[in-house]
């Protein structure tokens, strides 16, 4: 079975994913492309032999279209992923889910109502094999139980659109949902302090930012967020436990030896960081729809819990730095909770 994708917002991830649904996954055929700018739509539907509909309610809605990727403006991942679930057809939605905790809950609540998991959130790291390979060894209870976690995430510059607030809902984002599942146990309290600023920042920006989480079970988290670090694009993760540690593995690169130095390349983006972890996102995603099994990424609840998350990381910085505890809902059965 060919999954006949339409894709909701023609913008630069939009066209990523558009070129690896036709060029790298098997299994798939992008039918139609909707944008807020009808004239990049129809450009970027006529190379892959699609049709442009005016709206996404158009695209949803139509008999050719199998399955749903919204990768449109964040405000308006909501409005998109809750027509999707209404048509009853999978979707899957570029982080975030939705930019309000509310709108998160109305999603998880319309999937409720229709009794079965469509909605898929685009939190890539958890198809990195590095992060894999760090999962089953945390798992496997070889090292005991996790005690401390240990994280950067540090970007060479930003743009000056920019903001502090982004370093959470933008940036740590990925570390929070990568170590809920990696931990497999949940955020219950977020603070952020900020050292010594950067004198590479743009005035308006906190930045460098130490973000301290603590999970249910007492672990204890600690991320460095550096957006202006300047030399690479550079994702650490190392896991402490009662019996040794694991630690994400860096992509592997050649060692070059010149001029009296040894040294390797640090990827520069997180496309290049990331391009086997987007590929392997995709081709599972495509492999459940074509199946009809329900999707086993990111859920429709793990894109509300990481908005809440942020929310709470926001809300420490904006107030100078406190302890903000995590107002999470219950866990819906749906979901693997009990509520």
């Amino acid at each position: 079975m060919t999954v006949r994708v339409g894709v909701i917002g023609a913008g630069m991830i939009g066209q990523d994913h558009i070129r690896r649904l036709t060029e790298v996954v098997t299994g798939a055929a992008v039918t139609a492309v909707t944008d807020i700018d009808q004239t990049r739509a129809t450009q970027v539907a006529a190379r892959v032999g699609a049709v442009a509909p005016p709206t996404g309610a158009d695209l949803i809605g139509s008999p050719d279209v199998d399955a749903v990727l919204v990768t449109s403006w964040g405000p308006t991942h909501a409005e998109h992923v809750l027509a999707a679930v209404a048509a009853g057809k999978p979707v899957f939605c570029e982080k975030p889910l939705a930019t309000t905790a509310e709108d998160c809950l109305r999603i998880v609540e319309a999937e409720r109502a229709h009794g079965r998991r469509l909605v898929q959130v685009g939190f890539m790291r958890r198809f990195d094999t590095g992060y894999r390979r760090m999962k089953e060894v945390i798992s496997s209870g070889a090292l005991g139980a996790p005690l401390i976690v240990h994280c950067a995430h540090r970007n060479p510059t930003v743009p000056d659109g920019y903001t502090s607030a982004m370093a959470a809902q933008d940036t740590a984002v990925h570390e929070i949902d990568v170590l809920r599942w990696l931990l497999d146990d949940e955020i219950v309290s977020a603070q952020v302090v900020t050292p010594r600023a950067t004198r590479n920042r743009f005035d308006h920006l906190k930045d460098p930012q130490i973000m301290y989480f603590e999970t249910a079970s007492g672990i204890r988290i600690d991320l460095e967020v550096f957006v202006n670090c300047r030399y690479g694009y550079d994702i650490q993760c190392e896991t402490v436990a009662e019996e040794g540690l694991v630690r994400l593995p860096d992509p592997a690169s050649v060692g070059v030896r010149t001029a009296g130095r040894h040294g390797t390349a640090v990827p520069q983006d997180w496309k290049d960081r990331f391009a086997d972890a987007f590929d392997t996102e995709f081709r599972e995603w495509i492999a459940a729809v074509a199946a009809g099994a329900e999707p086993t990424g990111p859920s429709a609840w793990d894109g509300y819990a990481a908005t809440v998350i942020t929310d709470a990381a926001v809300r420490s910085l904006d107030t100078g730095g406190p302890v903000v505890t995590v107002d999470m809902k219950p866990r819906p059965a749906l979901y693997g909770g009990t509520a």
